[in-house]
């Protein structure tokens, strides 16, 4: 969850005080075998427009099949209305989705799945409904934009405080294999202890595919009570064959901000995703950092999948000299512009360390720095996430979440599709982490922030 939970689908920007977060996609090699994958369930948020198609493939079928006397009457009529405003032409902009056409055949359906479908006790109203406003916000194309149900709502907004019970891990979607992928494991969490790492795929969960689903739908079947077990099916890359991991689910407090200091004076200060907490933990981290004589800082954002916006902006005024440290523009050319007055300008040697997890918000503060000089960037190339959402909350408990608006960084540069360049490229050697305990991008940094301090 947001602070170091089993997902970062709770990580999407804030912007002008609405809550949620955003969901990087990070691309990931096709697996070299892919077996036969279980069709996934239609429940959740995932598939309100598949849920719709298929009723409407059962409508055709039951006219084949027979009793076609009242159906085939009013799909007729909805056809023939149809023709006629194709003919006519439409209101001369984007025509809206409620219209007496709509509302018919959605009549139309429900009276056919009323007098037809042979499992009156499966059907759910409250769940159908819901799956109409879910398709609605799943036909813009747009991965960000996301309807919230009541309960995902509140679950979200629970989840702020930074304790919730899971397996410790973050969980992003990959958009390559469209399974969930392991962006990031929290130390001393069950998901440590079971040894799943970073850019692991999980292919089953307890047994299911997690191919096809959302990343809601994903961190909700990961996710469960406190002392359970869920049984997470891994493709590794490097792997002949799948690993099989029980992992634990318990409570699990995770900071957004780690620090510490080293032997040669040089300060390390990571941060994990920038929420509601991230201000205050910084703020604390960074003077002690000061306060312990340091000679260089080392920022480290890898695997960071972003976040809160204000809170970046917050920590970017702790680091960045006077001047712009990130605008946006929405659909109508409005700017916002997030500035830094310079007072707190950090005058230390400083890099940051950036991969292809970092994205969103850490890209802000690293396109801002980079922009800036303040810093050397040392990695490989984040992400490419340079647009905003905004959630809404609707009266009667649920939300939804848009993509508003794209960021620029004060050079001018959207890295949306692109992302940023280290200034010096360094690729992240697994093997000599996990077999040796030596992470060599951050070896790289202290050889970096040492030349600089001189």
């Amino acid at each position: 969850m947001n602070q170091g939970g089993d997902n970062n689908y709770y990580n999407q920007d804030y912007h002008n005080n609405g809550y949620g977060r955003q969901n990087p996609y990070n691309s990931q090699p096709q697996p070299p075998f892919t077996p036969m994958q279980p069709q996934p369930p239609r429940h959740g948020n995932q598939g309100g427009g598949s849920f719709l198609l298929g009723l409407l493939l059962g409508v055709i079928l039951t006219l084949l099949v027979g009793g076609i006397a009242t159906a085939g009457v009013k799909i007729y009529d909805l056809v023939k209305e149809n023709d006629a405003k194709q003919v006519n032409g439409g209101s001369g902009g984007a025509e809206s989705v409620l219209n007496e056409e709509t509302e018919k055949k959605l009549s139309t359906i429900e009276e056919v799945i009323d007098e037809y479908y042979y499992k009156d006790e499966d059907i759910d109203t409250d769940l159908m409904i819901e799956g109409m406003y879910s398709g609605m916000v799943d036909a813009l194309g747009d991965p960000y934009s996301v309807y919230y149900t009541e309960e995902e709502w509140n679950e979200l907004m629970q989840e702020t405080e930074g304790i919730y019970y899971g397996i410790g891990a973050y969980i992003s979607l990959d958009p390559t294999t469209g399974l969930g992928k392991i962006n990031g494991v929290i130390a001393n969490t069950p998901a440590e202890e079971a040894g799943l790492r970073e850019n692991d795929l999980i292919y089953l969960i307890d047994g299911e595919s997690s191919q096809g689903l959302d990343l809601s739908e994903i961190v909700a079947r990961v996710k469960g009570e406190e002392g359970t077990t869920v049984h997470l099916t891994i493709y590794r890359e490097g792997e002949t064959d799948y690993l099989e991991i029980d992992v634990e689910r318990r409570k699990i407090e995770s900071p957004t901000v780690n620090y510490e200091m080293y032997d040669n004076g040089i300060g390390y200060i990571q941060i994990t995703e920038f929420d509601d907490v991230t201000t205050d933990q910084f703020t604390e981290a960074l003077a002690v950092i000061k306060g312990s004589k340091a000679k260089g800082l080392i920022l480290d954002l890898r695997s960071n999948p972003g976040g809160s916006l204000p809170v970046v902006v917050d920590i970017a005024r702790m680091i960045l000299p006077k001047g712009l440290i990130v605008y946006t523009e929405d659909k109508y050319g409005e700017r916002d512009e997030y500035t830094c007055d310079g007072q707190h300008e950090l005058n230390l040697p400083l890099v940051v360390l950036v991969n292809g997890n970092s994205a969103s918000a850490s890209e802000i503060l690293a396109g801002a720095i980079k922009d800036y000089g303040k810093g050397t960037l040392i990695g490989t190339t984040t992400f490419g996430k340079g647009i905003v959402q905004r959630v809404m909350p609707l009266s009667d408990g649920t939300a939804l979440k848009l993509t508003i608006s794209a960021y620029y960084t004060p050079n001018g540069n959207n890295i949306h599709g692109v992302g940023i360049e280290p200034d010096i490229v360094c690729e992240f050697d697994s093997d000599a982490y996990y077999d040796e305990d030596v992470d060599n991008q951050l070896q790289r940094a202290i050889q970096e922030v040492q030349k600089m301090a001189k």
